[in-house]
């Protein structure tokens, strides 16, 4: 049976948001290497809620312990005390209507004749299909429905003896978005991609070392910076030390995320050494300055919007304020499909502050808008509360193509801004005026050390449009 088989594929309900993939976290040379996992977890919890895991090696085992659940509830300290040893990586898996099965949470682990492997995945193989039926063909028995465990068969399957030539062999196998980390007995290795998609960190703890997903992760460990991972690059730990090497061939025009910086790295981490978060002041800035408006007061769709509303603000002299206040506290609720209950859910997590909208000229600054339908029920929400004209900008330019490196998208057909103008959609979602940062200013924003991928704005897929069978867009093999 395929990895991609019908009954493994389940009904899409794609989000409101775009969704990030996941985050991954590694600790070398260190004796309570799991321990430390589990804290980075803690600050990626924001790249994915659906579930947690850490895997460690203790000399002789491999220890593994994954499941459903925020890492409050999976890394739990009498689960943490079993992972014994001095090197461990760990996963953060993000929440899904349609994908959410126990099966898919990582760390993937798996015995073969070369010993024990762990490995967490932050991205999406492109040829993810093709590779799965080649190995199926070849004996593989697949435990999961998620494209991270082809790495672990093609390893599996491969004929060199030496490990990390068997591993870059492998890796030159897939297409698309990996950055990963991957336990191998008691040695580490983390690699990135050739366009390098996804983000991936070094740091350096005492003796031992950490790679994380974000500089945040590192923060909470109080573990020193170094760089970042490379387009290509692969770092090889063992024998406590570490040693880089060139997991596959860099692209010759990299494409990092540019998405990172607009909505889903942690505002408090770097992106090449530069604040997340006064980039998105820029990008609020570069908004107000496109895109003025006559206006009585600034609110951003909290939290992620804040710094470029703050932006906006201080560009164009309307002063910023709370009109909206998010709860932190629902997590995942009882609330089920259909109208009434998806405007329920959405007053559980909004709650608009009437002093500060009512009769008001208001600019709502938000980072993004998929297919609408939650920015809609935010406006209506601002209206009631007695906004007297509502204009809506966005510090992102319209979304009009799927992402598949990593990003959790629609089709065209269900993206907003490919099925409507600037104007149609500011009557679909009720408001004065709508606007969206241009690309050049957007790229003016950006740190510019880096090149990105401005597919989901561009249609332009770094190394080509994944083939038409993947536009279904299945869960199954989505990070």
């Amino acid at each position: 049976m395929s990895l991609y088989r019908s009954d493994c594929i389940r009904a899409c309900d794609f989000a409101t948001r775009p969704k990030e993939g996941c985050g991954v976290v590694a600790v070398y040379n260190h004796p309570n290497a799991a321990e430390l996992c589990a804290t980075a977890l803690f600050a990626l919890q924001h790249r994915g809620q659906e579930s947690a895991g850490i895997a460690s090696y203790d000399g002789e085992h491999l220890h593994l312990h994954k499941d459903q659940g925020l890492v409050s509830e999976v890394c739990r300290p009498k689960e943490i005390a079993t992972l014994a040893g001095t090197v461990a990586i760990g996963h953060v898996r993000y929440s899904t209507a349609g994908g959410s099965m126990a099966c898919n949470a990582q760390p993937l682990r798996a015995n073969y004749r070369g010993g024990h492997i762990a490995v967490a995945h932050n991205g999406n193989m492109t040829n993810a299909e093709e590779l799965a039926q080649n190995l199926e063909a070849n004996g593989a028995i697949f435990q999961s429905t998620t494209d991270s465990e082809l790495l672990i068969h093609l390893v599996a399957q491969n004929k060199e003896n030496d490990f990390r030539e068997a591993l870059r062999t492998s890796l030159r196998r897939l297409r698309g978005a990996f950055s990963m980390v991957m336990l191998k007995d008691g040695e580490l290795f983390a690699f990135k991609d050739s366009f390098g998609f996804r983000p991936l960190c070094l740091g350096k703890l005492g003796d031992g070392w950490v790679v994380a997903s974000e500089t945040c992760a590192l923060d909470i460990l109080g573990a020193t910076f170094l760089r970042e991972f490379q387009p290509g690059e692969g770092v090889h730990f063992h024998d406590g030390e570490a040693e880089k090497f060139q997991a596959v061939p860099a692209a010759s025009a990299p494409a990092s995320c540019i998405f990172e910086l607009i909505y889903y790295s942690r505002p408090d981490s770097l992106a090449t050494n530069k604040s997340i978060y006064q980039v998105r002041e820029r990008l609020g800035e570069e908004l107000a300055r496109e895109h003025p408006v006559d206006a009585d007061v600034v609110i951003p769709v909290p939290d992620s919007s804040n710094p470029a509303a703050f932006g906006f603000a201080r560009e164009s002299g309307i002063p910023m304020r709370m009109g909206l206040i998010r709860s932190h506290y629902i997590g995942r609720t009882f609330i089920q499909p259909g109208q009434t209950m998806r405007d329920l859910k959405v007053k559980m997590k909004f709650n608009p502050v009437i002093d500060v909208l009512a009769g008001k000229r208001v600019v709502m600054v938000d980072d993004s808008i998929v297919r609408g339908t939650t920015a809609s029920k935010i406006v209506r929400l601002v209206r009631d509360a007695g906004a007297r004209e509502v204009h809506f900008r966005v510090s992102a330019p319209p979304w009009r193509h799927p992402c598949y490196y990593g990003i959790d998208t629609p089709t065209e057909e269900h993206l907003l801004a490919n099925q409507m103008t600037t104007q149609e959609m500011a009557e679909h979602l009720g408001v004065d005026s709508l606007a969206f940062i241009s690309l050049a200013a957007l790229q003016r924003s950006v740190p510019p050390t880096l090149s990105y991928c401005t597919t989901c704005f561009t249609g332009r897929y770094p190394d080509g449009r994944p083939r038409s069978s993947l536009d279904k867009k299945p869960k199954v093999g989505v990070r």
